[in-house]
């Protein structure tokens, strides 16, 4: 029969039980079987994604106020620490005239480790509108893989723009063989009643670069005169005293004119052979003419390509020299025939924590050996912690080689008005400053009102 199973005779047993006992076992049931349902943890809630990403723009050439217009799909903010990418932007003239914009992306804080390099170059006819244009056009590509992962990257768009006649491929030559040249000049006059003056300049540069060779030419003059009217009162013998009022009339008188031109030939990645020569004319430094030719080897101990970011070169020139005086010297010469050589070391950094930029420059006479000039000069700008930034900025140099100055005392209008170099053992100069910011972290709104614009 069915009832002599053994597997259903506890059922039997339980619906033989009063009704009012059933119920209380049926409950007791349901409770064991949800324990273990109920004695686990609530699931955590997933993090909240942020809205869009953070991004420190780090560039001392940018249009701040058109790129925050212009992207908006970013949070600005005016710390890297607060930053989930840091665009350290770096730039350089290119052969053809223009520049090289060098746009590196620094993931932080959750995009640790990634990184991009992103290269814009601006050619030398743009605008300064459409050079800004362009930059913000490949600033914004390089966002893109940031911005994807924030609750923004479901509305991002890609759309492809169509190629123009100017962006077509043309075959043939450079009927210019990547020569540029330019010419500039300009000059002011200001003035008030007892003071006038007036400045004119003249320069042609021309230029040739490739991979392989550097050209560089460049010829500048300048022309610079003040006037100024002094009150005097002398007696009748001309001295100073209570007498007739005289006006006399003061002329300071600038002329230069400089030339010179480079020859570099790349050798490899840290080698560099090159030709300088340099001529001037210069009133102030007693030079009718004043010229230098010097072949020299350079040593770049970082690779050329990484010179946005940082560069430490030293350079070696021995060179002919030949001065031709305007007055005679102090030291009896009206021109002198010189060799000389001149060694400097010069180190250029831009890195996330700042920059810094610092030369050590020798010059020396090898047929004069007590005639050199020893000069040091650098400068840094560097984060501490966060919104807090120091900068420093020094020059120094031991002068021992100023053999062109003229003979006699300067006058005293000479002297104030800078118009013939002094003798001197030295010369310095020194700057520095800080600089901390706080509040909010964000920079996003550009308002232009009453000269709030950039």
């Amino acid at each position: 029969m069915l009832t002599d199973r053994p597997s259903i005779r506890p059922i039997l047993r339980l619906l033989m039980l009063p009704h009012s006992i059933l119920p209380v076992f049926c409950g007791l049931a349901l409770v064991l079987a949800s324990a273990p349902v109920l004695a686990q943890p609530p699931p955590k809630p997933a993090p909240a994604q942020q809205a869009m990403p953070r991004v420190f723009l780090d560039c001392n050439q940018c249009d701040g106020d058109y790129v925050r217009k212009e992207v908006t799909f970013v949070d600005y903010v005016r710390n890297r620490e607060d930053a989930d990418v840091h665009v350290l932007v770096t730039t350089q003239d290119t052969g053809g005239g223009g520049r090289q914009w060098t746009l590196k992306y620094i993931g932080l804080g959750s995009q640790q480790g990634v990184d991009q390099t992103l290269i814009y170059n601006s050619p030398q006819t743009a605008t300064s509108d459409e050079v800004r244009e362009g930059f913000v056009e490949v600033f914004k590509r390089g966002l893109v893989r940031y911005a994807l992962n924030t609750t923004i990257g479901d509305r991002l768009q890609v759309s492809l723009k169509k190629a123009g006649e100017n962006e077509k491929l043309v075959s043939g030559k450079d009927r210019w063989n990547f020569w540029i040249f330019e010419v500039e000049g300009g000059g002011y006059v200001q003035g008030e009643e007892s003071q006038k003056s007036r400045s004119f300049n003249l320069s042609f540069d021309a230029k040739r670069t490739t991979e392989a060779w550097r050209f560089s030419f460049d010829v500048r003059g300048n022309y610079r005169d003040s006037k100024f009217l002094l009150d005097e009162d002398e007696d009748e013998n001309g001295e100073p005293g209570e007498g007739l009022a005289r006006t006399r009339t003061v002329l300071s008188v600038n002329r230069n004119l400089e030339a010179s031109g480079i020859a570099v030939k790349s050798l490899t990645q840290h080698w560099s052979l090159g030709l300088l020569g340099s001529a001037e004319s210069q009133t102030f430094r007693n030079f009718i003419v004043n010229t230098r030719v010097a072949p020299g080897i350079e040593f770049n101990f970082f690779p050329y390509s990484e010179s946005t970011r940082r560069m430490l070169t030293f350079q070696y020139t021995v060179g002919h020299v030949y001065h031709r005086y305007r007055e005679e010297t102090i030291y009896g010469k009206t021109e002198d025939q010189l060799i000389d050589h001149r060694a400097e070391t010069t180190l250029s950094m831009r890195q996330p924590w700042g920059n810094a930029n610092a030369q050590v420059k020798f010059e020396q006479y090898l047929n004069d050996p007590d005639k050199y000039n020893l000069g040091l000069e650098g400068g840094t700008n560097i984060r501490i912690f966060k919104g807090f930034s120091v900068n420093f900025f020094g020059e120094f140099s031991r002068t021992r080689d100023q053999i062109y100055l003229p003979k006699g005392e300067a006058s005293n209008e000479e002297i104030l008005l800078r118009q013939r170099q002094l003798l001197t053992g030295y010369q310095y100069f020194f700057e520095f400053g800080i600089r901390y910011t706080f509040g909010s972290i964000f920079n996003n709104i550009v308002n232009p009102r009453f000269g709030g614009g950039g």
